[in-house]
Parts: structure tokens; sequence; C-alpha cells
């Protein structure tokens, strides 16, 4: 068993694609999500969709590798043949999750896939494309309770004091998922003695979720928006929280601990919660 150094140099780690880059990213992330005593330092390199490019990437790996700090970690997900090639150049440690796991699919398939780029994230598929696109602008419309137009078409209703991570777990879900997600703010006027929701989605209890963090956190990202606030006190942080659980509770919703779940785990939860009562497209 290897010991978490917490103290160490953080590791550069490289999420190399020919396409958008979510599949390494997401991939490589549930991996590094299983060392939480180390420190990573994350880049996204998209769209290698040429070798010269391909080349010009193993040269900056390289050049970091050469630096003597902590070895970077690469994780790839190219699916073009002679960019894998170039990108294999590097010096660096790399995990090809294309290569690890395509031969075995073509060999229980009996085909050749088709190695193309634009297909490993779905785009020929244009319905389920123009689904998602449809789920962002749904989600930027509903971001922290700015509209209430068509609030029946959500998927899901995120509630939560502000900065409870609403947004980030409402993109995901609609560009990951394609699902329709409103999310809306608790205010000091929320927490009445009567715990009933906001009038706004009194009639959506079935689809929400309740959100919270821990008090101190919960300060710590308030403080970087408005320092020394009482909206960032952590009297007024504490307060807030523990009103919303009590609301959370008087009306049963499911609730999700934002400070020890990842914006995917998160969604996860919210996806199995919902298939429990209704199959998701």
């Amino acid at each position: 068993m290897v010991d978490a150094d917490t103290s160490s140099a953080a590791v550069p780690v490289f999420f190399l694609s020919d396409s958008t880059g979510i599949s390494a990213e997401t991939m490589g992330n549930a991996l590094l999500i299983q060392f939480p005593g180390r420190r990573f330092e994350r880049t996204l390199v998209p769209f290698i969709s040429s070798v010269a490019e391909a080349r010009e990437v193993v040269a900056r790996l390289d050049a970091v590798l050469d630096t003597g700090g902590p070895t970077p970690l690469v994780f790839t997900t190219a699916a073009d043949d002679d960019v894998r090639r170039e990108l294999r150049r590097t010096r660096c440690p790399m995990i090809d999750f294309f290569d690890l796991h395509m031969e075995h699919v073509e060999a229980v398939l009996g085909a050749r896939g088709a190695h193309a780029a634009a297909r490993l994230h779905g785009v020929g598929d244009v319905k389920r494309y123009n689904s998602r696109m449809q789920a962002i602008e749904y989600a930027i419309e509903h971001d922290d309770g700015q509209s209430l137009r068509a609030l029946e078409k959500a998927d899901v209703v995120l509630l939560a004091p502000s900065r409870c991570g609403k947004t980030p777990t409402s993109m995901y879900l609609a560009l990951q998922h394609g699902m329709f997600v409103a999310n809306y703010p608790l205010v000091d006027e929320d927490f009445t003695s009567t715990h009933e929701l906001p009038r706004p989605v009194a009639e959506l209890g079935h689809l929400c979720f309740g959100l919270v963090t821990s008090p101190s956190r919960l300060s710590a990202v308030r403080n970087e928006r408005r320092p020394g606030s009482r909206y960032a006190s952590i009297e007024q942080c504490t307060f807030e929280l523990r009103r919303a659980r009590a609301l959370y509770e008087a009306n049963d919703l499911p609730v999700i601990d934002s400070s020890t779940k990842s914006v995917e785990e998160m969604s996860t939860i919210i996806l199995q919660t919902l298939r429990k009562n209704r199959p998701i497209a």
C-alpha cells in the first residue's frame, strides 16, 4: 500500500483528445479520485486534429517531464490512428483508454470500428446532440431562479442556498444527459416556520433535490465573491444550511452534500434516484 503524501508537489495531469476531451477527463478523473492524498494540476488539450499538432503536444509533454518535477500523467482518448501513434512518442506515462478497450470491442463485434474522432462523442447523432443543446439552453435560462417560465418542463429542480453547487450540477446533467434542469436559490424569505417549499416550485416537490455543503466550505466560497460580508460569514452560512436541511426534511426531499461529492457523483445520485420512480430516456 502506498502512503498518501499530501505535502508533495502537484502531479501534472494531461487529458488529450482529437475531440472535446470529455471522455478522457471523465475516465481519468474517475481514477484520480482514488488518490485523495495527492494534488493534481489538470490540463485539457482537446481537438488534436493532425499529426503535426500531436507532435507539438508531445514536445510540450516532454518539456514538462524534463523540468525535474513530478512525472506527468497522461490520459488520452484519441481515436485517429495517426494522431494516437504520434502521441505515443512521448516519454511520459500514458493511459490510452481508446486503445485499451477498442480492440476488445472490435473482437466481440467481429468488425473494425471507424476510429473517427467525431464519432467518439456521438456528434453524428443529430437528435441527441440537439436535445443536449436544448437542455443547456434551458439550464442557462433557469439558472439561480432567473426565469420561472416553463418550469413544468423540468426533469429536475435543484434547491440550495447560494454557492452550494447548483449551477455546475445543472450544466453537467444538461450537457452529459440532456436533462432539463432548473435550479432555485433559497434565501432568508424561504426559511419560514411552516417549512413550505418556495411558491414557484411548490408543485414540483417530486422533482426537487436539496443540496447542502459544510458551513466552512460555503463561507470560503462566498468570501471569494464578497469578502468579509454578512453573506459570507460562518454564522450566516450555518443558519442557511441548518434551515435548508429542515426544509428538505419537512418535504421529504433527497439531500446531497456537495462538500463530499464531485459533480459527476452528484449527477449519478440524481439519475439513480429518478430512475427508481420513472425511466430516464
